[in-house]
């Protein structure tokens, strides 16, 4: 069975999309996967690459922890709301502090066009926004969606990048929500 990586890009701990999450992660383990979960609003950790990539950030326990994470993981799940177009700041830091090193190493090889460092690994992206999913694909070409699948995800090598967008999630009814809970786990026991 897959090793699974889930992290939830939102700040708070008790929000929906840690919700989505734990459904995912409780999928999961009943598939005979191996999961594990991080709620970033839960975690210690800097969010800001002070230095960019001039020089290696030394990662905190908790930032340690998801990025042994993320290097065993067969399969890369990103929960996230859409805010102001984008990723939470905190997401996005995330990634960076913990992706540092091998950016770094990258920089430094002679070998400046391998970038395929995660090759063989597969990924899923939920994202949750106030807008209709299909308004924010067609209107504003998904941004954030193409930002996280072509610029990072596939850009060090993992594919497929699979994604679910959750639209009008403040304006959907409970039942609506149970049904997106069940789905996410539905997508965590068959480890994709």
């Amino acid at each position: 069975m897959a090793k699974i990586g889930i992290v939830v890009g939102h700040p708070k701990a008790d929000s929906y999309c840690a919700a989505l999450g734990e459904a995912y992660r409780r999928g999961a383990e009943e598939g005979g996967h191996e999961a594990r979960l991080f709620l970033l609003g839960e975690m210690s950790f800097d969010a800001i690459l002070r230095e960019g990539y001039r020089r290696e950030q030394p990662l905190e326990p908790d930032l340690q922890d998801a990025r042994e994470a993320f290097l065993a993981a067969d399969h890369v799940v990103l929960i996230f709301p859409l805010w102001c177009g984008d990723m939470p700041a905190i997401m996005k830091g995330f990634i960076e502090r913990v992706l540092q090193r091998e950016v770094l190493a990258m920089r430094e090889s002679t070998r400046t066009t391998d970038w395929k460092l995660f090759k063989g690994k597969s990924a899923r992206i939920i994202m949750t926004m106030g807008m209709p999913g299909f308004f924010y694909r067609w209107y504003y070409g998904a941004h954030a969606l193409k930002l996280m699948k072509r610029s990072i995800l596939q850009f060090i090598g993992i594919s497929p990048v699979r994604a679910t967008l959750h639209g009008m999630v403040e304006a959907v009814s409970d039942g609506t929500r149970q049904e997106w809970l069940r789905e996410a786990e539905a997508l965590g026991h068959a480890g994709r």
